[in-house]
C-alpha cells in the first residue's frame, strides 16, 4: 500500500471489513433460506401428498413468512422452485398452445363383465397367448395434465411447463396456474431423482381433481356471491385450471395424481407398476389404490372392490383403468385410430335409485336465491340414505314435468349433491297430482319474491331477511364497504343468536353495555368497535350503496351510480331509462335496483340508515364526451399508464373499454408485448394506436 495516506488505508480496511461482513450475512441468510425451503417442502409433501400433516397451518404460515422476509431482504437468493414462488402473475393474453410430446389419447370404455372379457381375450390373442400382467388403477374423474421437468441447478429437475390435454395433440400452457397446486413439486432434487431412477429431463402425466370437500366449499362461496353452483368436481377442476387468475387457483384446493413417466414421449420404465413406484419415490402424489393382477376374475374382483370404496374416498372416481403392465407388450399391441389397445376403462354405473317426491320445499340462500328442493321418501344410494335432492330452479321443474307425488330417478353420479334426473311413469309408479307453484312471498321473512325477466331464479330481495342477514352484515362491515374493523363472523353470529341485531341498521343502535354481555368481549374491545361503527358513518355514498347488497351492484357500479345521481333519494326515484343511461348499467341491473327499492322493508332499512347519520349525498360527476361512441381494446404493457388507469380515463371521457376485438372495435391500444388481440385487430383491419396517440385523444 505504498503511497497511500493513512486515511485511505483506513477507508480500504473499512470497506474490506464491510464486504466481509456482508458476505458472512449473505452466507448465513442463504443457509437459513435453504433450511426453510427444505422444511416447507417437507410439510407440503406431508399435507398435500400423504394427507398426514405434522404441524398446524399457523406454524406453516410462520415458516413461510420468515422465508418471504429473507427473500425480500436478499432477492439475489430467490429461486424459481422456492415454495414462496408458487403464485405468480396472471398470463398476459390467455394460454399459449403447445404440441404434446406424444398424443394424449382417450381410453376405450367397457361397461360390463362380458365387454371386459372380450377385451381381455383380444389382448391375449394379439400377444399370441403370452403371459400378461395387468395394472389396475382408479379412474379419477378429473382433468388430464402433462408436466415437463428440465435440468436445474445442482443436478435437480425444475418444473418448466404444464399442459392441458386440449385436443389430444395440442394442449394449453397453464404453468402459472399449476405452480399453485401444492401436490405438484416445483422441483425434484438430485437425491430424489437418483432414488426414483429418473433423468433430469422428463415428463409426468396425470390427473388434476378437486376433492369433494373443496368442491362443496367452492359451491357455498359461489352461492354467497349470487353465482350458479358448479355442476360437478370435474367441471370445477377444469374451470379452475383454466382461469386467468392464479390466486383463484391457489385458493381452491386441487390435487394432482401422477400415472405416467415419459422421456421424449416414450415410457422411461419397462413396466407401468415400476413407473408408479418411481413417481412415488420422487414425491409425486400417486394413487395408493393400484394392483398388479393376472386373471379376468381378479380384474372383476378389483372393479367390485373399487366400486364399494367409491363413497369413502373423498374424491370422485367413475371407474377402473386396466393397463397391460409390460411396456414391450404395450408397443406390440399398439393403438386403434383413437385409443390404445393395451388399456381399457371399466366404467361404473351411475349411482341412482327410484323414490317418491313427498313434497317440494324452498330454501332461501345467503344471497336471497330461492332453491326448490325435493323432499323424498328416503332411499339408499351409493352408501348414503338420500332424503332430499336439488331441483335447481322453476325451469328445471317445468322441464321434468314434475308433480308432488311423482316417482323419480335420483342420481348421485359425479355431482356429490343428489339431483332428480327424470320422472318415472309406469304401472308400478303412477303419476302424482299436486302441481308445485313458487311462493309469492319469501317463506322466511314474508317479503315479496322477485324474478327478473329471462332468469330462472326467484329471489327474496329483503336485505334484512333472517336467511341472509349474517352475510348482509358481514358484507356491510367489510373493508371495501363500511370498513368496520373488528366485526367478524364469530361476533356477528353472537349478535344474531342473542337477537341484538335484526337488521343491518341495528349496528348503529348497539351500545357498549350490550357488547360487554357477549363472550370474549372486554371493555377495550367494546369501546373500539363502537368507535369503528361511529366512524363508518363518514363513508361516502358509493360505499353505502355497495353495502346495501343490491344484486349486480358491485363496488364500481355503486361508484358510477353515486356520481350519476348525487344522492340516495335521486337514485331511489330514478326510472329505468335514467338508470340505464349510467355507464355499465343495463336492463338487468336497472331492474334489480328498482326491485330492491320497491320492497318496503328495504326502504325502511334505508330510512333507518339515514336517521343513523350515514352519508346520503355525493358530488355529481360531469363526464367529458370527447370519446363518446368509441370502443377501445387494451393489449400489452403501456409505459405511463396501467390498464386500470387507461380504462378509467377512457370511460371518464365517454368511451368504452372492451375485453375482446371485433369489427365494432374503434381502436386497439397496443403496448409492449401485445399478444393475440393485436393480431386479430390487424386481421379485422381495426385501427391500432399506441399510448401516445391515446393520451393525445384524451387531451
Amino acid at each position: 500500500m505504498s503511497g497511500l495516506s493513512l486515511a485511505e488505508v483506513s477507508i480500504m480496511h473499512a470497506m474490506s471489513e464491510t464486504q466481509s461482513s456482508s458476505a458472512a450475512h449473505l452466507k448465513q441468510a442463504g443457509k437459513r433460506i435453504d433450511e426453510l425451503r427444505d422444511e416447507l417442502r417437507h410439510h407440503e409433501y406431508q399435507y398435500h401428498v400423504l394427507d398426514s400433516p405434522e404441524i398446524s397451518d399457523a406454524a406453516y404460515d410462520a415458516l413461510m413468512r420468515e422465508l418471504r422476509r429473507l427473500e425480500t431482504e436478499y432477492p439475489e437468493l430467490v429461486t424459481a422452485d422456492s415454495p414462496s414462488q408458487r403464485v405468480g402473475g396472471k398470463p398476459k393474453e390467455g394460454f399459449a398452445k403447445v404440441q404434446h410430446s406424444r398424443p394424449m389419447l382417450s381410453i376405450d370404455n367397457v361397461n360390463d363383465e362380458q365387454e371386459l372379457s372380450d377385451w381381455e381375450r383380444r389382448v391375449q390373442s394379439l400377444l399370441g397367448g403370452a403371459e400378461v400382467s395387468y395394472i389396475c388403477e382408479l379412474k379419477m374423474d378429473g382433468v388430464s395434465l402433462a408436466l415437463h421437468y428440465d435440468a436445474g441447478p445442482g443436478g435437480s429437475a425444475l418444473l418448466r411447463r404444464a399442459l392441458t390435454r386440449g385436443d389430444g395433440v395440442t394442449g394449453e400452457d397453464v404453468t402459472t396456474n399449476v405452480r399453485t397446486i401444492r401436490s405438484v413439486p416445483l422441483s425434484v432434487s438430485k437425491e430424489r431423482l437418483r432414488q426414483a431412477k429418473l433423468p433430469q429431463s422428463f415428463e409426468v402425466r396425470g390427473e388434476v381433481v378437486m376433492p369433494d370437500e373443496a368442491f362443496l366449499k367452492m359451491n357455498r362461496e359461489r352461492e354467497e356471491q349470487g353465482l350458479a353452483p358448479a355442476v360437478n368436481p370435474r367441471n370445477a377442476a377444469a374451470g379452475t385450471i383454466r382461469t386467468l387468475e392464479p390466486n383463484i387457483v391457489a385458493q381452491r384446493r386441487l390435487d394432482f395424481y401422477a400415472y405416467f413417466a415419459l422421456q421424449q414421449g416414450e415410457s422411461i420404465f419397462p413396466e407401468q407398476l415400476m413407473a408408479l413406484d418411481a413417481l412415488s419415490a420422487a414425491r409425486f402424489r400417486v394413487n395408493p389404490h393400484r394392483k398388479a393382477l393376472h386373471t379376468l376374475d381378479e380384474l372383476l374382483a378389483f372393479v367390485a372392490w373399487a366400486e364399494g370404496q367409491r363413497q369413502s374416498l373423498g374424491y370422485e372416481i367413475d371407474g377402473v383403468v386396466i393397463k397391460v403392465d409390460s411396456i414391450a407388450q404395450q408397443r406390440r399391441l399398439g393403438y386403434t385410430g383413437r385409443a390404445p389397445r393395451w388399456a381399457v376403462a371399466y366404467k361404473f354405473t351411475a349411482r341412482s335409485g327410484i323414490t317418491r317426491v313427498e313434497d317440494i320445499a324452498v330454501q332461501v340462500g345467503r344471497t336471497g336465491k330461492m332453491t326448490p328442493v325435493a323432499v323424498l321418501q328416503p332411499v339408499f344410494i351409493g352408501g348414503t340414505t338420500v332424503s332430499r335432492a336439488t331441483l335447481h330452479n322453476a325451469d328445471e321443474i317445468e322441464r321434468l314435468g314434475l308433480k308432488i307425488g311423482d316417482s323419480v330417478l335420483v342420481e348421485r353420479g359425479g355431482d356429490v349433491i343428489p339431483k332428480v334426473v327424470a320422472v318415472v311413469e309406469d304401472q308400478q309408479h303412477p303419476r302424482g297430482e299436486r302441481i308445485f307453484a313458487f311462493p309469492a312471498h319469501c317463506p322466511v321473512c314474508g317479503s315479496e319474491v322477485a324474478r327478473a325477466e329471462g332468469e330462472a331464479d326467484y329471489r327474496c330481495v329483503n336485505a334484512d331477511c333472517p336467511a341472509r342477514l349474517k352475510e348482509s352484515v358481514l358484507h356491510f362491515a367489510s373493508r371495501k364497504v363500511m370498513n368496520i374493523d373488528g366485526l367478524g363472523e364469530a361476533l356477528v353470529v353472537q349478535l344474531l343468536e342473542r337477537q341484538m341485531l335484526t337488521s343491518v341498521a341495528g349496528l348503529y343502535a348497539l351500545t357498549e353495555a350490550q357488547l360487554l354481555e357477549l363472550d370474549r368481549i372486554g371493555e377495550k374491545t367494546a369501546q373500539s368497535l363502537i368507535a369503528e361503527i361511529e366512524s363508518s358513518k363518514k363513508a361516502p355514498l358509493n360505499r353505502v350503496l355497495f353495502g346495501l347488497g343490491i344484486r349486480f351492484v358491485g363496488e364500481r357500479t355503486a361508484q358510477l351510480l353515486a356520481e350519476a345521481f348525487g344522492s340516495m333519494d335521486a337514485l331511489m326515484a330514478a326510472s329505468a331509462e335514467e338508470l340505464e343511461a349510467v355507464d355499465e348499467v343495463g336492463p338487468r341491473v336497472a331492474q334489480a335496483i328498482q326491485e330492491f327499492f320497491a320492497e318496503a322493508k328495504n326502504r325502511e332499512l334505508v330510512e333507518r340508515l339515514r336517521q343513523a347519520g350515514l352519508t346520503f349525498t355525493a358530488e355529481k360527476k360531469r363526464k367529458s364526451s370527447q370519446l363518446e361512441g368509441l370502443t377501445f381494446v387494451l393489449t400489452g404493457t403501456m409505459a405511463d399508464l396501467t390498464r386500470e388507469e387507461a380504462k378509467a380515463r377512457i370511460e371518464a371521457a365517454g368511451g368504452r373499454v372492451s375485453g375482446s376485438v371485433s369489427k365494432k372495435t374503434s381502436y386497439v391500444v397496443a403496448g409492449e408485448d401485445a399478444g393475440s388481440k393485436l393480431d386479430k385487430a390487424r386481421n379485422l383491419k381495426v385501427p391500432v394506436i399506441e399510448q401516445a396517440k391515446l393520451l393525445e385523444m384524451l387531451g
